[in-house]
């Protein structure tokens, strides 16, 4: 993609299936991290929230007072998926784990993943991802 098409309000992702870019909110800081898509009633179907990390790490996800059910798209540090939690149910506080060395979630509505065909080894392009990108942005 090109450098116009690289956004901080948009995350795109690359694989067998082709391509899909989502408009996302961006959460960078420990208030909005927590806050999350919590009290969202809907979201538009190609539209997300991206977390950003500050370094590689395990982190935990859970859907407390998060009304709509969500897929959550684990990256490493390079953009590379590591991990899909599909179907997050809504109001649930069991923890969901990312894995080690995750430094991006991208939350996305339940069922995005399969119907794109979006799987682990797919590839996120976002500015937040630095030169050791697998996608960088130009």
């Amino acid at each position: 993609m090109a450098a116009a098409a690289c956004s901080d309000q948009a995350v795109s992702i690359r694989g067998d299936f082709g391509q899909a870019r989502f408009r996302v909110a961006v959460a960078d800081d420990p208030a909005e991290r927590a806050q999350g898509l919590m009290n969202v009633e809907s979201m538009p179907v190609m539209e997300g929230m991206f977390f950003i990390y500050e370094r590689p790490q395990s982190p935990q996800f859970w859907m407390r007072n998060t009304l709509i059910p969500l897929d959550m798209l684990f990256a490493a540090p390079d953009g590379t998926i590591t991990r899909i939690h599909r179907e997050a149910i809504p109001l649930d506080e069991t923890p969901i784990p990312g894995g080690e060395g995750v430094q991006m979630v991208l939350e996305v509505n339940g069922g995005m993943a399969e119907r794109l065909g979006i799987s682990v080894g797919d590839q996120m392009q976002h500015p937040s991802f630095g030169i050791d990108a697998v996608w960088p942005c130009e």
